[in-house]
């Protein structure tokens, strides 16, 4: 949920009902369902089925449908742990974290056999797309020096 509407303040709240109330919600998909699917679905769980005669509506600002990475091909994998052991003094990490990245799923329908990096400079309280967003400009460097050395292996 990441808005409401039509709740009184804690000082003007009561135990009356209210004539209506509206979430904004935000919903993270797994990467192999279908954005258009699942708005369809949800609008149908919630709608359908709503209690003590309360009358339910959803409406969809749309969706986007997220990306599932490749299997990572042998010599890309050793280019990450290389970059990675030279620039980090780590093999390469790996994390799998929700957050739809519609361009990755775009780009790799339409390179189907190509390999993608996905990487960021967040740290503990980088406060991403918020505000006072900031970046790590030490571990930025080695990031991009990282990127660097993998590009420059390709077959």
């Amino acid at each position: 949920m990441t808005g409401a509407e039509g709740f009184p303040s804690l000082k003007d709240a009561g135990n009356v009902l209210r004539p209506y109330t509206a979430f904004k919600l935000s919903l993270r998909l797994p990467p192999l369902v279908e954005a258009d699917q699942a708005v369809r679905e949800m609008k149908a769980l919630l709608e359908d089925n709503a209690p003590y005669q309360a009358r339910v509506t959803f409406e969809s600002n749309g969706g986007a449908t997220g990306w599932n990475a490749p299997t990572t091909a042998p010599w890309f994998e050793k280019a990450l742990n290389d970059a990675s052991q030279a620039h980090f003094g780590a093999p390469c990490g790996y994390i799998g974290q929700g957050g739809t990245i519609p361009l990755m799923n775009m780009l790799s329908k339409g390179f189907p056999t190509s390999q993608m990096m996905v990487c960021g400079v967040l740290g503990p309280r980088s406060n991403a797309h918020g505000p006072n967003e900031f970046l790590h400009v030490p571990y930025a460097k080695k990031l991009t020096a990282a990127v660097a050395q993998v590009i420059a292996q390709l077959p």
